[in-house]
């Protein structure tokens, strides 16, 4: 039965994106622990701007954000191909494995850990390997319950904006929707994480939140932007993969519609 889900071109080709976005996810929760100045990155000196009245704002984001775009032009790529029932469907396989993950991760900084094990990078500058260890994996529950409740709204908002604007403009327009689906759910991405995991979590006033918030986004928006001449590289990718006649049986169909 495998050799003959295997010869479905556009079976293997859902899985293997399945599997790359899951990927993705996952990484970008595991790395997103880590701060960095997007300025220094780039060359230039932290910005120092003000906004709310919170001052000394620069572009300092978490090393999940790297990710994260990638993830919404993978997003726009199953909406255009597989209909929204298998962005859900990804969406939710990605959640309950990142849960699944910090299980695994909160078990594995509870294990006692072995006595010679806690020194051994002593002469690296690491005295506690223990410390370390669950410095790296582990996240406040706040920031996790956030940022999987962001993914998962902002995954259905960026679905059900993508197929608004698709019925309006048909065929035309890939940037228009891929682009304008991307900076609607990214906005609201960016509010939810910060406003679970630092207004409740850790009673930030709003007008930090907001602040934070706007400068997540305005990356996010950014690079939204910049990525959009990916979407059309990879559907170029992908039709020459599946053959146009394949792959546009299959945009019709994530429309609910048939070929004529």
């Amino acid at each position: 039965m495998i050799t003959n889900i295997l010869k479905d071109k556009s079976t293997k080709l859902f899985l293997g994106i399945t599997a790359f976005f899951v990927a993705n996810a996952l990484i970008a929760e595991c790395i997103g622990g880590k701060i960095f100045s997007l300025e220094k990155l780039l060359g230039f000196a932290p910005a120092n701007f003000t906004i709310f009245g919170q001052s000394g704002l620069s572009f300092n984001l978490t090393c999940g954000v790297l990710l994260w775009p990638l993830e919404f032009v993978i997003t726009d790529i199953v909406n255009e191909y597989y209909g929204p029932k298998a962005v859900r469907r990804i969406s939710y396989t990605a959640v309950i494995l990142i849960s699944y993950a910090f299980i695994i991760f909160y078990a594995a900084m509870n294990i006692p850990p072995a006595d010679f094990w806690v020194g051994s990078k002593q002469d690296a500058g690491i005295p506690n390997m223990q410390a370390a260890f669950g410095g790296i994996f582990g996240q406040g529950m706040w920031i996790i319950l956030g940022s999987l409740v962001a993914f998962l709204g902002s995954q259905i908002i960026d679905v059900t904006v993508f197929h608004k604007i698709k019925k309006h403009t048909g065929e035309k327009w890939i940037w228009l929707r891929a682009t304008g689906s991307t900076v609607v759910s990214q906005l609201v991405d960016s509010f939810i994480v910060l406003f679970i995991a630092f207004k409740i979590g850790n009673g930030w006033s709003w007008q930090l939140v907001m602040a934070i918030c706007l400068v997540n986004y305005a990356y996010k928006f950014t690079m939204a932007i910049i990525l959009t001449p990916l979407i059309y590289l990879i559907e170029k990718r992908i039709e020459s993969y599946l053959g146009k006649e394949t792959a546009t049986k299959m945009k019709l169909a994530a429309m609910g519609k048939e070929l004529e």
